[in-house]
Formats: structure tokens, C-alpha cells, sequence
């Protein structure tokens, strides 16, 4: 086993699984994590029963103490953060931070983010990037200040978005990529070989803003290409949807014929075995993988074979 990495003492903060990459490559290389801060366990389920973060189970796994904090700005909370004297905080996927956290440790707080910043500053990157056709997108590594996202500049990578990709494969490699990043980010700020940039102003800038039920309802007016990236970036959750024979159809994963045709959008048309399609302003979108109300999650075929509405 190599020898542990004593400098610097990290406080690592952060919820889903996409952190617990993140705080895995760190415990797994030796890294000197002291602490986590992460979400108060909640509810959930039909036995309301109490639910713990991705990352609070790794924690506890680890034997690495855990804070659950409700409120950030708590007197309590803030002096039991002090008392493991991180050099270095570490942000994967967790909340906004009161200024009274990210600037306790000497070295400052870190942040992974899933894009290519300043491009798609918020809590959807991922989703973003692919319901607006990106064939790139990356991560990067930042320090946190007031305005959220726009820190300095640590290190950036890209990574490739796939025709085929949809935002659970990206979110995949996306997670990944952040992990490598991090563990390259706390060497070059132990070694002082990074020098921090600050985000380019100006130009451009798409965002990515929390995606809402809202959000998943596709506008058949739209070309079928850009209603094929929307379900692209909502697969598999929170998944794109319409309304078929008056109930909702979640729709997974699509692929487009630019076949002239005189139908309005929003047309359905099938064989009744083989396919479902709804006609766009420049052609048909084939569903391939979709859900009915009520129904369970299976292929266009399947579903043909029990729905009776056509």
C-alpha cells in the first residue's frame, strides 16, 4: 500500500454518487481526507423510511467522520468544521456554501464541476450540454467565490459526447474524468504548480439551469433532431414525454428519418407491431424505448404488443 499522503488535510463535502467517484479516487490514492460534510439523512420510499446520502455510506464504510448539517451557517456546525483544520475543501455535487465555509482553509475550496467552464455554469450541465447538440464537453476544476461557478480556473478536460451518448453514459464518463482531474488539482495545489486562471469574460455563455418536469414535455414543432437530443439529455431521468391516447409516454431513446410528409406535428402513425412515430416540422421521430402511464419501462415492440389505442 503506498504511503499516505499527510499534506493536505481535506474536508471533501458532497451527496450523490457522482461525488462519491471523487472522494473514492482520493481515499483509494491515499489522500488525507479527515472529514465529510454531507446531506441530513431523509425520508423516502413508501415506509418513509430514513435514507442516507451515496456519500455518507461511503464515509461510514471508510471509517471517515461525517458531518449533516441542516443549515450551513449553524455556530455549532461552523466550529466542529474548524476543529479538523483542513488545509483544503473539496466540492463534488453538493449545495451553494456560506462564504463563513468555502474560505476556512488556508488553501481554499475546491470545486468539480461537469463542463467545460465558463460554458454551462449551473445545476444541469451535463443534461444541457446534450439537449443543445454539444459533440464536447469536460470538466473542470475551480475555486469557489460568491457568484456561483465562476471561480478561478484550476484545470480542465475534455471529454467527447457520442452520437449514442445520453446523460446517464455521459454523467459515466463525466464522473470519471472529474475523479482523475481532482486527485491531478490537490498535487498541483500541494505542490504549488498550478497557476489559478480566472474565467474568461464575455462571448457566448449557454447555461444550465435546474431541469424541471416542465422541461421534459417535447414540442413537436421543434426538429426532430433537436426533440432527439431532448430525450438524449433527460434519459434515463427525468426522461422526455408527450401525451398518447390522452396519458403520458416517456420516451428514451429515439432515432429521426427525415422522410417528407404533410402531417402536423405531434401526428402519431404505427404498424401497430413494429413502430411508433410522431411527425416534426422536417420528418419523423421513431421511438425505440419508451414507458407508459402506469406501464413499466421496455421496448418499442413490447409495448406495441399491449397498447390498443391506434
Amino acid at each position: 500500500m503506498p504511503e499516505k499522503k499527510l499534506y493536505p488535510r481535506i474536508v471533501f463535502l458532497g451527496t450523490p454518487d457522482f461525488a462519491v467517484a471523487s472522494l473514492s479516487a482520493l481515499v483509494e490514492h491515499q489522500y488525507n481526507v479527515v472529514a465529510v460534510v454531507t446531506a441530513p439523512d431523509k425520508p423516502a420510499g413508501r415506509g418513509m423510511q430514513l435514507r442516507t446520502s451515496a456519500v455518507k455510506d461511503y464515509a461510514v464504510a471508510h471509517q471517515i467522520p461525517v458531518l449533516q448539517p441542516e443549515k450551513l451557517k449553524n455556530t455549532g456546525f461552523l466550529e466542529e468544521l474548524k476543529s479538523f483544520n483542513a488545509d483544503l475543501q473539496i466540492v463534488v455535487a453538493f449545495r451553494m456554501l456560506p462564504e463563513a465555509v468555502w474560505r476556512m482553509p488556508p488553501m481554499g475550496t475546491v470545486n468539480v464541476h461537469a463542463s467545460l467552464l465558463p460554458q454551462y455554469r449551473g445545476a444541469a450541465p451535463i443534461n444541457w450540454a446534450i439537449i443543445n447538440g454539444e459533440a464536447e464537453t469536460g470538466v473542470t476544476t475551480f475555486r469557489l467565490k460568491h457568484e456561483i461557478d465562476t471561480g478561478d480556473i484550476l484545470l480542465q478536460q475534455k471529454v467527447a459526447i457520442h452520437p449514442e451518448d445520453n446523460v446517464g453514459s455521459l454523467y459515466g464518463k463525466l464522473m470519471k474524468a472529474g475523479a482523475e482531474l481532482l486527485l491531478k488539482t490537490v498535487d498541483g495545489l500541494a505542490g504549488n504548480t498550478i497557476t489559478d486562471q480566472a474565467q474568461p469574460g464575455g462571448g457566448d455563455l449557454k447555461h444550465a439551469p435546474k431541469i424541471f418536469k416542465e422541461d421534459g414535455l417535447i414540442d413537436w414543432n421543434r426538429e426532430a433532431v433537436s426533440v432527439h437530443n431532448l430525450v438524449r439529455g433527460l434519459s434515463p431521468v427525468p426522461a422526455a414525454y408527450t401525451l398518447l391516447g390522452g396519458k403520458q409516454l416517456k420516451i428514451f431513446h429515439t432515432h429521426i428519418a427525415h422522410e417528407q410528409h404533410d402531417q402536423a406535428p405531434g401526428t402519431t402513425d404505427t404498424d401497430g407491431k413494429t413502430y411508433l412515430r410522431f411527425a416534426t416540422n422536417d420528418g419523423w421521430l421513431y421511438c425505440d424505448d419508451v414507458q407508459y402511464e402506469g406501464k413499466k419501462r421496455m421496448d418499442i415492440i413490447s409495448f406495441l404488443r399491449g397498447y390498443r389505442g391506434h
